[in-house]
C-alpha cells in the first residue's frame, strides 16, 4: 500500500504543477516559453531557501521531473559547488549537477531527429 501512496502522491503533485501551468497559459498573457523558465526560476529559488527539497522527499517524481525539478537540482549542483571550490563553484555546479539530464535530452532529440521527418504540418492543396 505505501508504494501505491508514493505513486499517487506523486501524480497529484505532478499533476498540480501541469494544472497551474494550464491556468497560466489560459488565464494570462504569458507565452508557454515565459512560463517555463518562471518554472525553473521557481525551482531555483525554491532550492537555494531549501523548500523543494522536503516537496521533493514527498512527492518523489512528482516534484523532480517538472523543470522546478531541474531548478532544484541546479540550485543544489551551485550550493554543493561552492562549498567544495568557493565563488567558482557558482558558475560550474549548476553544470555538474545536471550534466546527465542535458546530455540525455540532446542525445534523445538526435535519436528522435533521425527517426522521423520533420516538414510543415500545414495541408497544402
Amino acid at each position: 500500500m505505501d508504494m501505491f501512496l508514493e505513486y499517487l502522491w506523486a501524480f497529484l503533485i505532478g499533476g498540480a504543477f501541469c494544472a497551474v501551468g494550464q491556468l497560466l497559459i489560459d488565464l494570462t498573457k504569458l507565452t508557454p516559453a515565459r512560463i517555463l523558465v518562471s518554472y525553473v526560476v521557481a525551482g531555483v529559488i525554491l532550492g537555494a531557501v531549501g523548500v523543494y527539497e522536503p516537496l521533493i522527499e514527498f512527492a518523489g517524481g512528482g516534484a523532480t521531473v517538472p523543470l522546478t525539478g531541474f531548478g532544484s537540482l541546479l540550485a543544489k549542483g551551485v550550493r554543493e559547488a561552492v562549498d567544495e571550490h568557493g565563488l567558482i563553484g557558482a558558475f560550474m555546479g549548476g553544470f555538474t549537477s545536471s550534466a546527465a539530464g542535458i546530455s540525455a535530452a540532446i542525445f534523445f532529440g538526435l535519436l528522435a531527429a533521425l527517426c522521423f521527418k520533420s516538414g510543415s504540418k500545414i495541408n497544402e492543396t
